[in-house]
């Protein structure tokens, strides 16, 4: 595989993002990432799982630059799949954390909150849904998604406002289990996923899916509705607008690197 690398130690599964520097969400992505949970959702010797970033970044989002020069299909087929891709996150059995190394905006939040524990690395960086004030539709499923760890009301207002969290302010609304020096991230995360690991799996297993399953049901709802939705909103001219200016800002900054 080209952006996703895996390997497997004592049972547990590390699944590493790996797409440039800040693993910039692009189609070829989503399908190794959903090829890998399809893999090892049934793989008796992964018990469990740890999504894991790279130094700086778990994943900046979308990949607009790319993105942004796709057509109509392309663009169908993208959304399709990141849908289905975090549907697939969302409904993996077996318990699942998210390595968070660093910023984790729009769809990296997204990739982070559906796993089951969420450890991130302290320092100076962001954590958030901030599709809005970029002229993106969010679904109603990622609201629920969202609201499903920090509640209705601080998913409802961080949504609106596009607001983007520190990792100390995430931790405080619940949107990360524990902050942590970077280089304590990956082990954090495997004990943890070790303790979860020592309970009876077929109880936890089903007790998870049982949990989630307003959530699932609403990830994999209304599908072919909710792209028709984003697309409406992708193609205005208005958005079409804010995206250039953002992709002209990143070309630029990246220039001047």
């Amino acid at each position: 595989m080209e952006h996703i690398k895996t390997q497997v130690e004592d049972h547990i599964l590390s699944i590493f993002l790996d797409r440039g520097k800040s693993n910039a969400i692009d189609t070829l992505l989503l399908k190794e990432l959903i090829e890998t949970l399809e893999i090892n959702r049934e793989n008796e010797a992964v018990h469990g799982a740890i999504l894991i970033g790279k130094e700086n970044f778990f994943s900046a989002g979308l990949d607009l630059i790319t993105l942004f020069g796709y057509n109509e299909d392309q663009i169908r087929e993208f959304w399709n799949l990141f849908l289905e891709a975090t549907s697939l996150l969302a409904s993996f059995p077996k318990p699942i954390a998210a390595a968070i190394s660093g910023h984790s905006p729009a769809g990296g939040c997204v990739f982070a909150l559906c796993c089951d524990y969420r450890i991130m690395a302290e320092g100076n960086f962001v954590i958030g849904l901030n599709e809005i004030p970029v002229g993106l539709i969010v679904p109603e499923s990622i609201f629920q998604l969202y609201a499903f760890w920090i509640g209705r009301h601080n998913a409802y207002q961080n949504l609106l406002e596009g607001k983007l969290l520190t990792p100390d302010e995430a931790k405080s609304q619940g949107l990360v289990d524990d902050v942590v020096p970077a280089n304590m991230l990956f082990n954090t995360a495997a004990k943890k996923i070790k303790q979860i690991t020592q309970f009876n799996q077929k109880t936890w297993q089903t007790s998870k899916l049982n949990f989630r399953k307003e959530i699932i049901l609403k990830l994999r709802e209304n599908r072919e509705e909710t792209i028709q939705e984003i697309l409406v909103q992708w193609w205005l001219p208005s958005t079409r607008s804010i995206l250039k200016s953002i992709i002209d800002n990143l070309t630029s900054k990246n220039s001047t690197k």
